[in-house]
């Protein structure tokens, strides 16, 4: 069995419901998994995407802020909702598709502007939401697993368009980078996407403030595709389908595809 994953920081679901439209004509995944949905599962607009065939979804959501969503044109079952952290916010959900394969979709708290969680509420929650998937991992070692979404973390110098200047700034901080490397680590996950594409800068997210994006490439790989290391080996075809952060009034984040043959 071989089917083709994406996921998306749509940046709301029901102001971009086109957009996503239009990515499940163009580049047909199996499977779409979206965060930041910015809407009650309850109103996620869900008739058009049935008509493309995405008939089975995995949610969670809440109003205005967060929301995870995984869009499938494969049967697909809940297999999980966590809430790290403990912050009340829908920034996980888990499903199992008919081969057994699990799919984790998070959105991983931004952190706010200053990388100190004495000063800084927003980052000490990160720090935290990112200790208790280190801890989940360990405890329950995930098999035939994908982890995927907006992790809010580039970890590699090339994963951002200037290493040095990006070193104190939220999602590069040595800090941030390490808790990655030991959630990473605690799962056994292969980064899949790096394991494709090993060398070159390579980016899934540009700032809104760049009043010319692609020219200036101001970008950082903040999105992810992981895979555990039974299953990793099976990936292959990742892909950034950068043009997408170009299409009217788009989400800030481009989608990150991969291909599994299981």
């Amino acid at each position: 069995m071989s089917f083709t994953l994406a996921t998306w920081n749509i940046n709301s679901v029901r102001l971009r419901e086109e957009l996503v439209l239009q990515l499940m004509r163009d580049e047909q995944p199996d499977v779409l998994c979206l965060q930041e949905c910015k809407s009650p599962v309850d109103k996620i607009p869900l008739e058009q995407f049935h008509a493309l065939g995405y008939t089975y979804m995995v949610a969670r959501g809440q109003k205005g802020y967060n929301g995870v969503a995984i869009l499938s044109k494969m049967p697909i079952e809940e297999a999980g909702a966590e809430d790290y952290a403990q912050l009340g916010h829908a920034r996980h959900i888990a499903g199992r598709l008919a081969n057994g394969v699990t799919i984790h979709n998070f959105y991983v708290p931004a952190g706010g502007d200053v990388a100190d969680r004495e000063v800084n509420e927003k980052f000490g929650q990160k720090m935290d939401y990112l200790s208790q998937m280190r801890e989940a991992f360990h405890a329950d070692k995930p098999q035939k697993s994908i982890l995927v979404g907006d992790l809010n973390i580039a970890p590699r110098e090339d994963d951002v368009w200037d290493h040095k200047k990006l070193l104190k700034v939220v999602s590069h901080t040595p800090v941030e980078v390490e808790a990655l490397a030991d959630v990473q680590a605690s799962g056994d996950w292969i980064d899949v996407t790096r394991a494709n594409i090993p060398d070159g800068k390579l980016y899934s997210w540009w700032s809104y403030r760049a009043a010319d994006w692609d020219t200036a490439d101001k970008g950082r790989r903040l999105d992810h595709v992981w895979a555990t290391a039974d299953i990793a080996a099976s990936g292959h075809s990742s892909r950034v389908v950068r043009h997408v952060r170009g299409w009217e009034k788009p989400s800030d984040h481009a989608p990150v595809f991969a291909t599994f043959d299981l």
